[in-house]
């Protein structure tokens, strides 16, 4: 039985922080269900966002205007929990020795259960040397879901600025994160 796991169950089972922030914006229509390669898990994309390329098997990234992404990275079988999540937050969008070494957390390692999955969840800020997609300051949200015979990362990105100021931003991002379904 396939298991969807949504911002707002999550936020029922997690602290009140990692939710904090919300915004009043619709969410954006959604379009078709999509199905992972592997078959374990479906997602769902705004329409006009296109898929990018990546050699790394199990791993899918997409991209939107204003310059939004997300990573999902999937594993079989179940992953330590806390290793798995450091290894997803290093997923950065340039290499280590191109952006600052401080990162600026909004928060770190917050776990709980989401629909019996184990989950943990961090948001930081990173500086990169050069400008990605015109910005060099993003915000990385990473959460990490183990449990049922799965591994999976979904790590999203957002220009500071636009994480700050859009709330269409965060609702695109948390609709993209809802959207997807364990199967």
């Amino acid at each position: 039985m396939a298991q969807r796991w949504l911002v707002l169950a999550a936020a029922s089972t997690m602290p009140v922080r990692v939710w904090a922030g919300g915004t009043s914006a619709a969410p954006p229509a959604l379009g078709p269900e999509r199905v992972h390669s592997s078959g374990a898990f479906t997602y769902r994309l705004p329409e006009a966002w296109q898929l990018r390329a990546d050699a790394r098997p199990g791993v899918v990234e997409a991209w939107g205007d204003p310059a939004l992404g997300v990573r999902f990275v999937y594993q079989p079988g179940e992953s330590g929990l806390d290793a798995l999540h450091a290894a997803c937050r290093d997923e950065r969008l340039a290499a280590p020795i191109d952006m600052d070494p401080r990162l600026r957390y909004e928060y770190d390692h917050v776990g709980g259960v989401v629909l019996n999955h184990r989950a943990l969840d961090s948001a930081f800020t990173v500086r990169y040397d050069a400008k990605i997609e015109g910005h060099r300051d993003w915000r990385q949200r990473t959460v990490t879901i183990v449990g049922g015979g799965h591994s999976l990362c979904v790590i999203t990105y957002a220009p500071s600025a636009a994480w700050k100021k859009s709330g269409q931003a965060r609702a695109t991002l948390d609709a993209i994160l809802g959207s997807v379904v364990l199967r």
